[in-house]
């Protein structure tokens, strides 16, 4: 898949997150935005749904499930039309992974801090079985000031889990602040690198580069990897872009259609 049909499938996935919300009346904006071109790529490029033992995904930041239910509406394994379904009584379609309501969802997530240690025994689960395909993690910056992340980071490395891939959405806001406000987090790459991983650094919203990284993930070899992407939080709608008010937040009518209006004009320039 060339990176311009990657490009446009994270546009359409972006519109998909906002018609999602809008319907929703609730959800998290902000972070789903920032990881489409991570979750994008991860999918199109290492998740074959067709086989048995396959790449899997654990999305550590939970709330930014509306990314990865746009992805699987790509794939056909969500219909169109339930993705306005998203936070409704009775849908399958939670606010938060749930692989009781949807198989292809590979890990139930929330609790923020835990994604990471999942990814760590998925990983050494396939090591057991022989399985060479990687697990991907796909964590946020706000969550690596939990301690549980660097217990994984210390055990990942001691086994030295090469099929295991941490790409960090690092847009530096959590909840309603930026992460330096909150809790300075510092050198984020040098202190996973310092565990004994290896650390590349790319922008998160460039196709190019993303789609790269998970190549380079598929064939890295001798220690887990990190994939730190610089992101901007609200990624593509202007009125979120970096804005802590948007990591949750409501759109009224006139902000969809804004919105949608720029992602259009986006996809025409693609």
């Amino acid at each position: 898949m060339d990176i311009r049909e990657l490009k446009l499938i994270a546009n359409k996935n972006r519109q998909r997150i906002i018609e999602m919300l809008h319907a929703s009346k609730s959800g998290h904006p902000g972070g789903s935005l920032s990881v489409v071109e991570i979750v994008t790529a991860i999918y199109e490029i290492a998740v074959d749904f067709s086989q048995k033992d396959r790449c899997r995904v654990v999305l550590s930041k939970g709330h930014t499930v509306p990314a990865v239910y746009a992805e699987l509406a790509q794939k056909g394994i969500i219909a169109e039309k339930d993705l306005l379904t998203l936070r409704k009584y009775g849908s399958p379609l939670q606010g938060h992974p749930a692989v009781t309501r949807i198989p292809e969802v590979d890990a139930s997530t929330g609790l923020l801090g835990q994604g990471l240690s999942t990814g760590v025994g998925m990983a050494l689960a396939k090591r057991m079985k022989g399985d060479d395909h990687n697990v991907f993690v796909i964590c946020g910056d706000g969550e690596m000031t939990e301690g549980q992340n660097y217990e994984a980071l210390a055990q990942a490395a001691a086994y030295k889990l090469d099929r295991l891939a941490m790409f960090l959405d690092l847009n530096r806001i959590c909840l309603n602040d930026f992460t330096d406000k909150i809790l300075p987090l510092g050198d984020l790459a040098a202190k996973i690198r310092s565990f004994g991983w290896r650390v590349v650094e790319i922008d998160g919203h460039d196709m190019e580069q993303v789609a790269n990284a998970v190549e380079m993930c598929i064939e890295n070899r001798g220690t887990p990897i990190c994939i730190v992407c610089n992101t901007s939080k609200g990624k593509g709608v202007s009125f979120m872009e970096d804005n802590p008010a948007w990591h949750g937040g409501v759109m009224t009518d006139e902000q969809y259609c804004t919105a949608m209006e720029e992602l259009k004009k986006q996809r025409e320039a693609i």
